[in-house]
């Protein structure tokens, strides 16, 4: 582990200049040889190139996501564009570049393995996308375009946060807690400590999902669910320093140019050229085509939520509200209900125990490892033979320091190229954490946030790839959510609630009658979940396919999009563009949020193959499943790796069917 006791915020300026240095020796070290390229002298040099560079990143990209501070923000600021002209050079250095290509080449005349010419292609091409193709001014161009949107998504980032740390609402008087039940009031109660805020029954309810779902799902105040809701959608948009407009247009306005350097229209055609999509039309047909049945649904939806209420206006932030007393209606269900059997830690031995089950791995917890927060834990993975699989590290609740939503990433890569190098995978979550001596309680939504999470983070441990560039979770970024998705589907099963759904009091399992109702509610609401996501994806391909953007207006072009595709009424994007993080905190998921629904499509058509095995534990199956997606990385096209675990291409009728869109 990082020494994180040692660790001062001022020691990174110095170790990533130190860092970059080295760095920049060993690419022209490489580039600049006398001898003839070669596979050895040139790829693999590559990857073993770097080693403080991605040790220091690691550590600092962490911290700085999870457990931030003022001087790590500034360290950011000034670093994100030095590590971007970092980048580019090595990107746009032509001898180096030669090299790759000449390699590129002959790379199916030199008797590589599969894996190895599968490491040229890849290299060739994030040489090729990132530029090396380029001329004269307009590898300058690039370059400086490169920086410049460095500094950008650190400002963008760090604005969300600012707007999303300053807001807390303080409640203490029982009007204004009316209808709240008690894991809510405590989880607040915990909240207002947390934040040092001393007065008398104060609660504290933040724009943390983990707190504001619960509020708007139990809080008879509609004025008080009116106010989070208008928080909640204008993070980034309010006016003063962290207004993220300005910089939302100059970073679309970079990556048009950079694509357009690189001879494509616009962004979008960029960005989904090397994903299994393949085109935005491949991901909008996708998206389009459970957006009909999901707004129908919606609509019986809203109208079920109107007969109920009685409201004329319901607006967004009733929907929450409502529909837990339509669920209660329907199906004799309702939140508070559900959540005393959902103890996190419960559930993280549902996890482990289905990882177990599967893949025959074992998490130990460990002490004696330095941490940088207190409540973050560790987890010692092993193999059936008792051999070390990685270290897992398990960061779960919500403070001002981290930024919202939840991720998974690693403080240090897998790899095997002259030794074995296990990785350290961190997941990252936002849960209220439980009042002190009481469990922390999850709600469905929260639960599956946890099985999400771990399933990339069991991506990035079971990796056995030879190479760092291929290893784990480097693989497309229509493909990548497959891994976490899938894994989702072992929560919701019987047989795993029935032994690790215990109530928090008692002790006792989950009854088989709440059981069974929590089975038949499963696709309650999904027309209005559907309907947010698939919204988002459609703005997000919407945007990046615009290439007119020195008039742009944000929330002008947010509702004609909506309105255009007949967006149903008091339903909210699930993000708006403001706070958008997938879409500007880097290019990562730029003109790909649709990522989320196609992953679905494989991870519905692939738990089908344990259902039709008759076990949710099937040895073939799971043995397909660790050998061609979650250990293989990034050795194949990633419909290669599906077929080769399904026996066959997916299908959408399963994704139709699990949502309740068939």
């Amino acid at each position: 582990m990082p020494p994180f006791e040692a660790i001062q915020a001022s020691h990174f300026l110095e170790a990533f200049n130190q860092a970059i240095l080295e760095n920049q020796a060993e690419i022209e070290s490489i580039a600049n040889q006398s001898s003839p390229p070669t596979f050895e002298n040139t790829l693999l040099a590559m990857e073993s190139s770097g080693a403080l560079l991605h040790q220091t990143s690691a550590v600092f990209s962490n911290l700085s996501a999870s457990h931030t501070s003022s001087d790590i923000q500034a360290i950011e600021r000034t670093m994100a564009p030095k590590l971007a002209a970092h980048s580019a050079a090595l990107y746009l250095n032509a001898p180096l570049f030669q090299r790759i290509d000449r390699i590129h080449q002959q790379r199916m005349t030199l008797g590589l393995d599969a894996q190895s010419i599968r490491l040229v292609e890849r290299y060739h091409l994030d040489f090729v996308r990132a530029g090396a193709k380029l001329k004269d001014q307009d590898r300058v161009s690039f370059a400086q375009n490169s920086e410049k949107l460095a500094s950008l998504f650190t400002a963008f980032s760090q604005n969300v946060l600012a707007d999303e740390a300053s807001f807390c609402l303080i409640l203490s008087q029982e009007e204004e807690l009316k209808g709240l039940p008690d894991f809510v009031r405590s989880a607040a109660q915990k909240l207002a400590k947390d934040r040092g805020i001393t007065a008398s029954n104060a609660h504290a309810i933040t724009l943390s999902r983990s707190s504001l779902t619960p509020f708007m799902t139990f809080s008879e105040r509609r004025d008080l669910r009116q106010q989070l809701w208008t928080a909640w959608c204008k993070r980034g948009e309010n006016e003063g320093p962290h207004n993220n407009e300005a910089i939302m247009r100059d970073i679309l306005s970079l990556r048009l140019a950079q694509a357009q350097l690189l001879g494509y229209k616009d962004f979008s055609e960029y960005a989904l050229a090397d994903t299994m999509a393949g085109s935005a039309k491949a991901a909008r047909d996708l998206l389009l085509r459970v957006w009909e049945p999901a707004c129908q649904k919606a609509l019986q939806e809203r109208a079920d939520l109107q007969k109920l209420s009685g409201l004329q206006d319901l607006a967004a932030w009733d929907w929450h509200f409502w529909t837990e007393r339509v669920r209660k209606e329907k199906f004799d269900l309702n939140e508070a209900q559900i959540k005393p059997y959902l103890q996190l830690h419960k559930l993280m031995e549902a996890m482990f125990y289905v990882a177990h089950r599967l893949f025959h791995v074992n998490f130990t917890e460990v002490q004696n490892i330095e941490k940088y927060h207190e409540t973050v834990t560790g987890w010692e993975v092993s193999d059936a033979q008792g051999q070390h699989v990685g270290l897992f590290l398990s960061d779960n609740f919500a403070r001002s320091s981290k930024r919202s939503g939840a991720w998974m990433s690693l403080y240090r890569d897998s790899m095997n190229l002259t030794k074995e190098i296990r990785p350290i995978v961190v997941n990252n979550n936002n849960f209220s954490q439980g009042a002190d001596g009481k469990p922390t309680l999850l709600s469905l939504d929260d639960a599956r946030t946890l099985f999400h999470e771990f399933g990339h983070g069991l991506h990035g441990l079971l990796s056995r790839v030879k190479y760092r560039r291929l290893s784990g979770t480097r693989v497309l970024r229509d493909f990548v959510e497959f891994p976490s998705q899938v894994f989702e589907n072992w929560l919701m099963q019987p047989q795993i609630l029935k032994q690790f759904a215990l109530h928090a009091e008692t002790g006792q399992p989950m009854p088989d009658a709440l059981l069974q109702r929590i089975l038949d509610a499963q696709t309650f609401n999904q027309g209005f979940a559907t309907v947010e996501y698939v919204s988002s994806a459609l703005v997000d391909l919407a945007l990046h396919e615009t290439t007119d953007l020195a008039s742009l207006n944000f929330q002008q072009f947010e509702a004609e999009t909506l309105k255009a595709i007949q967006m149903p009424p008091a339903i909210g994007m699930r993000h708006r563009l403001p706070h958008f993080s997938h879409l500007f905190s880097s290019n990562a998921y730029a003109c790909a949020y649709y990522v989320y629904m196609w992953a679905e499509v494989l991870d519905a058509d692939g738990f089908d193959a344990f259902l039709e095995a008759g076990d949710l534990f099937a040895a073939e199956p799971a043995k397909k499943l660790y050998e061609h997606i979650y250990s293989a990385g990034n050795q194949q096209e990633p419909m290669a790796s599906y077929v080769a675990f399904r026996g066959r291409e997916p299908t959408v009728t399963p994704l139709l069917t699990k949502r309740g869109l068939a």
